[in-house]
Order: structure tokens, then sequence, then C-alpha cells
């Protein structure tokens, strides 16, 4: 659709903001297998000034489909891109977008950006390191530039994060524990990835970086570290309890046990009524003591909505301990 729009009927438009479920090249079997963008009208757009690009799902046609698509913009003054990249040899950092982008627009007087770029490291050596990304924007005319790099050992990929600061990307993803900070004001929706624990402290620094954050997805299967010790304090009176004014959902299916401890816990964790809750119902069946455990009761009655990810019947138990919440089994309210 978004191609349609940007096929040249509209001569005259001069601003156009976009952001996509989904970046992929549309095909169609009457077509005997041509590719349908193929057969798009690609001309050029000179009256547009000003577009912005987002989507917060990953794509793999961005050599294919977006550099093609900015080539079209010679005339743009003001750009906006926030993607999830897979590339295929080397990550996107401060040379590409120098090389691939800002030498082919000369009006181009304002660039904001984030930019996740992941490859698939099984069998690639010599990947450039969060240094390595950094020097590539040592001469780059716009903002500050935060850059740094994750690497995923058990998953074998690896991504560089690179964005201009101050940041007005709604979506900031896979975040781990080498997240370098900053106030992110525009951002609602986060998620958290890393195959090392994050402790209590890790959870403040993010509600603090995201302070209007409305949904939250964790994936970590490694216990936190430094839990005994917390449990060692009387009433854990030195643990911080994390404040989430504004989650509304909350996705915690895959996670360790001591994660759904930190959310559930309201001597760790404070949020207003009306969650939504997801949740493996083994684990928390496990964590709640089979639904009587007094810690946890307290921040499960602010569940409105809950869904249970399982694979046998559920206890009657379940829908006493989340009195307000309007329960599913396979995510079908």
């Amino acid at each position: 659709d978004c191609l349609y729009l940007l096929d040249g009927r509209f001569n005259q438009l001069h601003t156009f903001y976009v952001n996509l479920c989904h970046i992929r090249r549309p095909f169609d079997h009457r077509l005997h297998g041509r590719r349908l963008y193929e057969m798009i009208n690609q001309d050029d757009l000179p009256n547009l000034k000003c577009f912005s690009f987002s989507s917060n799902y990953e794509t793999f046609d961005y050599d294919e489909l977006i550099l093609p698509l900015l080539y079209r913009m010679s005339n743009l003054e003001q750009l906006g891109l926030y993607l999830l990249v897979y590339v295929n040899e080397t990550f996107i950092d401060g040379n590409h977008l120098k090389k691939k982008i800002i030498n082919r627009m000369p009006r181009l007087n304002q660039f904001t950006f984030y930019i996740r770029s992941s490859i698939y490291t099984d069998n690639k050596f010599n990947l450039p390191s969060t240094e390595d990304i950094q020097r590539t924007f040592i001469d780059f005319r716009n903002n500050e530039i935060i850059s740094y790099v994750n690497y995923f050992l058990e998953a074998k990929e690896s991504q560089c994060h690179i964005y201009s600061y101050p940041p007005l990307m709604e979506y900031y993803g896979d975040i781990t524990n080498d997240f370098p900070g900053g106030l992110f004001e525009y951002v609602r929706v986060v998620s958290l990835n890393d195959e090392h624990p994050f402790e209590h402290e890790f959870f403040l620094r993010i509600q603090k970086s995201f302070p209007f954050m409305e949904q939250l997805t964790v994936i970590n299967h490694k216990p936190q570290n430094r839990k005994q010790s917390y449990e060692s304090n009387i009433d854990n009176q030195n643990l911080s309890v994390i404040e989430y004014f504004f989650l509304n959902t909350l996705d915690i299916i895959n996670t360790h046990d001591d994660y759904i401890e930190e959310f559930l816990f309201d001597t760790k964790t404070y949020f207003q009524n009306n969650v939504y809750l997801q949740i493996n119902y083994e684990s928390l069946k496990r964590v709640t003591h089979n639904f009587t455990r007094d810690a946890t009761r307290v921040n499960c009655t602010k569940i409105n909505k809950l869904y249970v990810h399982c694979g046998s019947k559920c206890s009657n138990s379940l829908q006493e301990y989340f009195p307000y919440a309007k329960i599913s089994h396979g995510g079908i309210f």
C-alpha cells in the first residue's frame, strides 16, 4: 500500500508519514512468480520535502525496498527512519548512512533515526565492536548519535543499535544489560531481551529511561544473581519499589520465575489498575504458590485482562486470585 501511495500519482505531495506493520515484498500468484512491486510505477518524487518511515517489525528487504524508495526522494529536507533490519554482511552504521542516504540528498537538513540491524553470526567472524561503530559517527553533522552492539552467543545473533538523540521513536526493542541509558519520553512500547540476568536495579533504570512506557515485554531465562541478597533484607527495606504509572500491557510469558516475582511482588513493583498480563500458567502457579501467596496477591488484583499460556486445565483458584480479570486461554477474549 505504501508503494502504491508513492507511485507518483500524488505529484504535489510534500509531506508523508507512514508507520507500517510489515515491510516485505508483495507478490501476486497471477504474475507467475514476478514481483508485484516491480510493476508499480517508481517515478521520482521531487516535491516530497518531509518523509517519516517507521515499523516495529523486522524486515529482510531493506536493500531491495527501502533504499530504492529513498532514492526517489532526492529533494527531501527532513527524514525520519525508525527501522528493524536484518542484514547479511555488516551492520548499518554511520558510513552506510552517509554513503547510501545523506550524500544522495543534498537538501537534507534534518535526519532523525533509530535503526537496529541484526546479523546471524553463525560462521561470521571479526564483526565490529561498539567502539568501531561509534567511530563511524565522528564527523556526523547532525545531533548526538548513540550506538552500541549486542552479541547473543546462544542465539548466534548480533545486533547494532544506532539512533539520533534526543530520540523521537515510540518503540525500543531488544534492550539488554548494555543499554546506555538516557531519557526516551516518546517511547511507549519496550521489549527487554538478554542472555544474562536482569537485576532489580536494571528495571529501575528502564523505568527512569521510559517514564511513559505503556507496553513491556520481558524475555530472559536466566535467574537473577542477587535475588538472595534482596531476600536477606528484612522486608526488603533496602529495595526501591519501581512505579510504572502508565503500564497497561505486560508480557512475561518467556521469562524465568524470578522476573514474574519481580513484577508481581508489591514490594518490588507498583502499577496502576487495569493491566493486561500475559504469562505462562505453570510459572504463575509456582510463583503464587498455587494461588495462595500473599506477596503476589496485591498486584494480581490490579489485572483486568489475563492471558495464560497453558497446556492443561487451569485451577478454579485462578479466577479467585485474579478477581477483576477477564481470563483467556489461547489469546481469545
